[in-house]
């Protein structure tokens, strides 16, 4: 009798264990999906990041050239005239 016990005990300990595997392995592949996830929206937004910063740099150089070439105020006629 003290045999089939602890054949029963062993079971239900493999099962438990079994059971914990399978709950560790569902969570391993939601955390993998998720960081899968993240990894696709960080590489999305460093790109749109680099397109702003490279459209930023543009004004920028386009407003200083036109600053050079815009008249100033003493070019410019008095709305009188």
């Amino acid at each position: 009798m003290s045999a089939d016990r602890a054949s029963l005990d062993l079971a239900q300990r493999l099962e438990a264990l079994e059971s914990r595997i399978a709950h560790q392995e569902h969570w391993l592949d939601t955390l993998d999906e998720a960081v899968a996830t993240q990894e696709r929206r960080l590489t999305r937004l460093e790109r749109i990041n680099d397109l702003m910063q490279e459209k930023l740099r543009e004004q920028q150089r386009a407003l200083q050239e036109g600053d050079a070439t815009a008249p100033g105020p003493l070019d410019e006629v008095p709305p009188h005239y």
